[in-house]
């Protein structure tokens, strides 16, 4: 019984974040740079994940939509209480901004949460995946390779298998 309570709940789970992916386009087409505050961005997205501090007093929320979805937002929020950006930040321009040396703390405030973190402990590494879309409808995943110090290694990308066009069917 208890196993049943833990696999509605996961069901549960996932689609609530697939029902808040599917309707960012709609909340954000409800926003306007310059115009929108803090309120409004809060009514239409919720409680941000995590709050950056900017210089000159903006903030920045992100919102996470790993692992389900395929997106990470960053809004930044600035000194005036009003929207200044807001962006999709899992793009393969973002990922190029990824180089080897940066800190694990540096990629996660440029990317949002990552969907898996996977340790190797053999190895000394840690591994970091963000699930993203490559143009024009590919499911991707951005990897980053930490060592046991905690700055970057490397990166990759490669094929999403754990995307829906990879599972089987009947």
């Amino acid at each position: 019984m208890r196993l049943i309570y833990r696999a509605a709940a996961l069901a549960a789970a996932t689609c609530s974040v697939l029902a808040l992916t599917a309707c960012d386009p709609q909340r954000i087409s409800e926003l306007k740079e310059g115009v929108s505050t803090e309120a409004d961005v809060r009514d239409r997205f919720g409680a941000p994940e995590n709050v950056w501090d900017e210089p000159g007093g903006a903030r920045t929320f992100e919102y996470n939509r790993q692992p389900a979805g395929q997106v990470n937002y960053m809004i930044t929020i600035g000194p005036d209480g009003r929207m200044t950006a807001l962006r999709q930040v899992l793009t393969p321009e973002t990922f190029a901004r990824v180089s080897p040396g940066m800190r694990m703390d540096e990629v996660r405030r440029l990317l949002g949460k990552p969907a898996k973190v996977t340790p190797y402990e053999l190895k000394k590494e840690t591994w970091a995946d963000w699930r993203f879309l490559e143009a024009p409808n590919q499911s991707k995943v951005f990897t980053v390779v930490y060592g046991p110090d905690q700055f970057v290694l490397r990166t990759q990308t490669g094929a999403d298998t754990e995307a829906p066009e990879f599972k089987g069917g009947k």
